[in-house]
């Protein structure tokens, strides 16, 4: 599809699903040799980036766990600025190293405060992997470790992420039109 009405906004195509997948198959490939014998606790940041997740897990080979967190900042097309997190860490992350896989970095708002509440468990290392930057819209300075593609600020949707909790069905990504 080219385009996509959801809810009361129109959205063009930006990025196809294989031109994303590609950009996952690097970012695993990365991974499995920087992670080697190091046995990760891969944390996902629910919704958005369960996708990216799903995907990136499927090529990652070193032996690991996977867990999840839900967190968000977001009411419609924009950061809230208020961090709300829904559902927390249960594993026992001293002195493990830790990935946090996270379907965009915009403000790095997120980031920042899921990364220093991270550190206060006392992980061996924590990097983190992004499917999607917004270098432009960084507010916040953020250690992002595994990048796989930069993007304009544009509000975008498909691929976990969502306009109002609709879109994240979306095969690619689409990011909205203006009229």
């Amino acid at each position: 599809m080219k385009t996509v009405k959801i809810k009361d906004k129109e959205f063009e195509l930006f990025l196809t699903q294989e031109v994303i997948e590609k950009a996952i198959d690097d970012i695993a490939e990365k991974l499995n040799k920087d992670l080697a014998g190091k046995d990760p606790l891969f944390i996902c940041v629910l919704n958005g980036s369960f996708m990216y997740a799903s995907e990136l897990m499927k090529r990652v080979t070193v032996p690991s766990e996977v867990s999840f967190v839900k967190m968000s900042s977001y009411q419609g097309t924009s950061s809230s600025g208020k961090l709300k997190e829904i559902y927390g860490l249960e594993e026992d992350i001293t002195d493990r190293t830790i990935v946090i896989v996270e379907d965009i970095v915009d403000t790095g708002y997120t980031m920042s405060l899921m990364l220093e509440q991270l550190a206060c468990d006392s992980p061996k290392e924590i990097l983190v992997t992004t499917l999607l930057l917004k270098p432009d819209a960084l507010k916040h300075k953020v250690q992002l470790d595994y990048v796989a593609l930069e993007i304009p600020s544009d509000f975008i949707v498909g691929y976990g992420l969502d306009y109002d909790g609709y879109g994240r069905n979306l095969a690619d990504i689409y990011k909205i039109k203006n009229s």
